[in-house]
């Protein structure tokens, strides 16, 4: 079976099987004169990744450029690896983000409360990235990748400070990264285009993503292309979609975090993510989704997830405010 899926002529979608699941994590590639890849996803992802540059015709050493649009691990946890069998490419990188590929010992931590014993399997290796192979692009900065291509780079926090999505001149489509959430391409065949936000710990901003999608709105993009997963052809829908989500979700935390009795952060948690899942099934059971259906597996992590970053957004609020 294809790991690889043509848009056009030079831009490619490798799906990277990021935590062993098929159409979870996309790796993109534009074929220009220096070959550009964005988010080389989780250390186990690289050897797919290697399979779909394979099926594209590339050569490990005709890779310039590793793009990373935040430091998540199932983003940017496999750049050290991969960059060890790329020996021309730098690691493009955010300036907040750069320490933790050269030491990602925090990133580590982050996965392991957040993923638990599950950590190595998802994970490991997660290898350093030497600081020469390191190149940061700042709010406004440009990349050009080919005679006629350009890439702009613009800071898009919200669901991470140390984010930045990457703006494609030839295109006029924007990688978003996790900026703009999740697209469920599962429920396509039925009929439905279906977007969430991202809410993961643990620098969610509510009104940063709010900020981040206007200005997307403001570029009238033609495309937008998620790192979860693959390329929405209608980003209006995608940033409406935003902005209906986020204050349910929003909602969810609040009710969630009032029922946790005794308080804590694991109980709290898990009250936050029956909220989201009541609001969630509610949205599908009327657009005829059965629960059977496979949206329903990824829906149990993501929403695990962005339960997690709610309540640690919400009691740092409330930390502040006192």
């Amino acid at each position: 079976m294809s790991l690889v899926t043509k848009i056009d002529e030079r831009f490619a979608i490798i799906d990277s099987h990021d935590l062993g699941m098929t159409g979870r994590t996309s790796s993109y590639v534009l074929l220009e004169e220096d070959i550009t890849l964005f988010e080389p996803s989780s250390s186990p992802s690289i050897i797919h990744i290697k399979k779909g540059l394979d099926e594209l015709g590339v050569n490990l050493d005709e890779i310039a450029n590793i793009i990373v649009t935040h430091i998540h691990l199932d983003h940017a946890g496999g750049a050290g690896l991969l960059l060890e069998s790329c020996p021309n490419a730098k690691i493009v990188v955010h300036p907040k983000g750069a320490k933790h590929l050269i030491n990602p010992s925090r990133l580590i931590a982050g996965a392991k409360a957040v993923y638990g014993d599950k950590f190595d399997e998802l994970f490991s290796p997660i290898v350093p990235v030497p600081e020469n192979r390191i190149l940061i692009k700042n709010h406004e900065d440009t990349l050009r990748i080919g005679p006629d291509s350009l890439l702009t780079f613009y800071d898009s926090p919200g669901h991470a400070n140390h984010h930045f999505s990457i703006f494609d001149h030839k295109r006029n489509g924007m990688f978003t990264g996790d900026t703009l959430g999740i697209f469920y391409q599962e429920l396509l065949p039925d009929g439905i285009e279906f977007y969430l936000p991202s809410t993961s710990p643990n620098q969610f901003n509510p009104e940063a993503m709010e900020r981040s999608a206007a200005f997307y709105e403001s570029l009238h993009l033609n495309s937008v292309n998620f790192s979860h997963f693959g390329v929405s052809l209608h980003p209006q829908k995608a940033i409406d979609a935003m902005r209906k989500w986020l204050p349910v979700f929003l909602e969810s935390a609040e009710k969630g975090i009032s029922k946790s009795k005794p308080f804590s952060l694991e109980n709290a948690a898990e009250h936050v993510k029956l909220e989201l899942h009541k609001s969630v099934s509610a949205y599908l059971d009327e657009k005829g989704v059965p629960r059977t259906h496979r949206v329903y597996d990824i829906l149990e992590l993501d929403l695990s997830v962005c339960a997690m970053g709610l309540v640690d957004t919400c009691i740092k609020r409330m930390k502040s405010s006192t």
